[in-house]
């Protein structure tokens, strides 16, 4: 198969080349579209990259963090003012695929890839875009697919930074450690005002065809102390609103079965 390249120096540029031309990609870390390209994918002829030097830059806005689409999981974990999300980019393969995959790119990964993705999700994320617009990530993953249109050209993520580094917790649940595919992952941001839990953000990975949020447990422990009692009313409510997937790494009766189980023990990890 024959792959055209072709580089452009902004954002707009490749916005507009991918909305002319149905057959093109764009291509960030390349994780995602060169095993497409491996796997023989014919959909596409044509890869587009941009080589703006924005789009891997990190800079403090405010109490929020702002990442260029194109900054790769290695280099976030060099970066301290991102320590937080460190234990996300971790999970993203090994050494090899860290120094390739980026935050853009894992927007895009299907289940039960996307493990920052889910992360991102419980720091209520903003999606910037090649026009400028912004979007909440929850609504960017519930329109990425492709048959609705050009793939949106993805220039900066914004997410909430933890007032505390013990507020934002993340867990993976693989059959392979430490670097295998997910059987599933949750991320919670838990804001604590006198001891009770504020505006909590919990979300999942692997359940569901793009990450989500958990909005049953998110309301089971809004207001609460977080203490045995409200994590095991968490982990009642746990699969409500999902319908885990069937996959080559677990059975939709699997996830269903120790979602609950891996919650609470993120949950408890929580606890201080």
């Amino acid at each position: 198969m024959s792959i055209n390249s072709l580089v452009c120096s902004s954002a707009t540029e490749a916005a507009r080349l991918l909305g002319s031309n149905p057959r093109a990609r764009y291509f960030g870390g390349g994780t995602l579209v060169m095993r497409a390209i491996n796997e023989g994918d014919q959909s596409f002829d044509t890869i587009i990259r941009i080589n703006d030097p924005e789009l891997t830059q990190m800079q403090i806005a405010g109490n929020r963090l702002v990442i260029g689409a194109g900054v790769t999981m290695s280099a976030l974990l060099r970066h301290r003012d991102a320590g937080f999300l460190h234990a996300a980019a971790r999970s993203v393969g090994g050494p090899a695929i860290r120094h390739m995959a980026t935050v853009g790119g894992n927007l895009f990964a299907q289940s039960p890839y996307g493990d920052f993705a889910t992360a991102l999700l419980a720091l209520d994320a903003e999606v910037i875009v090649a026009d400028g617009s912004r979007m909440a990530l929850v609504d960017f993953l519930a329109r990425r697919n492709p048959s609705s249109g050009p793939t949106p050209v993805v220039t900066q993520v914004s997410v909430n930074r933890p007032a505390s580094a013990g507020d934002f917790w993340f867990l993976k649940v693989s059959r392979v450690k430490p670097k295998g595919i997910s059987v599933m992952s949750f991320a919670a941001h838990l804001p604590r005002a006198a001891n009770q839990l504020q505006q909590v953000r919990v979300a999942v990975g692997a359940m569901a065809p793009t990450p989500v949020r958990m909005l049953s447990v998110e309301q089971a422990l809004e207001g609460h102390a977080l203490d045995a009692a409200s994590i095991e009313a968490a982990a009642r409510v746990a699969l409500e609103g999902l319908t885990p997937p069937t996959d080559a790494i677990a059975t939709s009766w699997y996830r269903s079965e120790v979602a609950p189980v891996h919650l609470k023990r993120l949950l408890t990890g929580a606890m201080r």
